[in-house]
């Protein structure tokens, strides 16, 4: 059996049929020409799935809060599509997958599916292609879709273009980390999750994050403050109500597909070109690197030249 899509596929995708939903993904995380093919006959079919952002820390605990909440929703009847970042092996490239492992519980469930995706070096949390699998599980049906960040830190703030709620995942005791966060993946959070609330400082980390809740201005919804205890499923249904609230709050604001569309379309575009130019070589661009280093060409003239090598590059490959 091909592992690329072939004809037929989109039907199948829509139908929810999970080997072809998974040799789809395959195909749009190698970024083959079936994939970007596939891609772009789903457009008419995206928009309907509720996407939840889950970034923090290292150690927060967001793939055992993830797993609870999958729990949670089918309970209720849902249906859950997981994107769970993963650091890349240096050896292979692949995803190391110590997320999948501990959603382990819920693989099988045939309202869930589950993709780990490596992160390949992409910054900002997620890989190139997530915002992609994430369209895949939206045409295949899925109700709830996940998407968890590597857990790099402060920097993850990419997930806030692709997910209609943003979630952070602290642990107790971060004390002046929350400084730190602040400028960072603190400000995207629609929710607050204080993870392993049974272990000491929660309280007091509830409390800092509160107060600096407290110095910004809202318009529309306020971010939320909830504590869990993950491994026991502890306040995890009070979260996925939360989830719904905000969802319901933001519907008369909640970003349109083409306005998604727009915003995935520069960051491609913008990636593109730094590949593109990354891969640049022969004597203009030396020159051009020179000129630089001499002081006799400033960066914002060099980007707009590099950025005409590259594009005609990409025309002559």
């Amino acid at each position: 059996m091909s592992a690329e899509p072939g004809a037929g596929t989109l039907a199948a995708v829509l139908a929810g049929e999970r080997r072809a939903l998974a040799r789809a993904m395959s195909a749009v995380e190698n970024e083959t020409a079936a994939g970007r093919a596939l891609l772009g006959e789903l457009q008419p079919h995206l928009g309907r799935a509720r996407v939840l952002g889950v970034t923090g820390p290292p150690g927060a605990g967001k793939s055992t809060l993830v797993n609870a909440l999958i729990g949670a929703w089918l309970a209720r009847g849902a249906s859950v599509g997981v994107v769970a970042v993963d650091p890349s092996s240096p050896f292979s490239g692949g995803a190391i997958l110590g997320d999948r492992i501990r959603m382990g519980e819920h693989q099988a469930h045939e309202r869930v599916f589950i993709r780990s995706l490596a992160s390949r070096g992409h910054g900002g949390g997620l890989s190139r292609t997530a915002a992609r699998v994430v369209d895949l599980l939206d045409a295949a049906g899925y109700d709830q879709i996940i998407v968890e960040t590597v857990g790099a830190g402060q920097s993850e703030v990419e997930v806030a273009e692709i997910a209609d709620t943003r979630m952070v995942v602290c642990p107790p005791g971060l004390g002046d980390e929350v400084q730190a966060l602040k400028a960072g993946i603190l400000e995207i959070a629609d929710i607050l999750v204080v993870n392993k609330a049974d272990l000491p400082q929660a309280e007091r980390t509830e409390r800092e994050l509160l107060a600096m809740l407290s110095l910004r201005h809202y318009d529309g919804w306020t971010p939320q403050v909830v504590r869990t205890v993950a491994t026991r499923g502890e306040g995890v249904a009070e979260l996925a109500d939360l989830v719904a609230r905000h969802g319901a709050a933001c519907a008369s604001q909640r970003r349109s597909h083409g306005g998604r569309v727009r915003r995935l379309i520069a960051a491609s575009a913008a990636d593109w070109l730094k590949r593109r130019i990354e891969n640049l070589d022969g004597a203009e661009f030396e020159q051009l690197c020179t000129l630089v280093q001499r002081g006799e060409l400033d960066y914002a003239s060099a980007d707009l030249r590099a950025a005409e090598l590259a594009l005609r590059a990409g025309k002559n490959a």
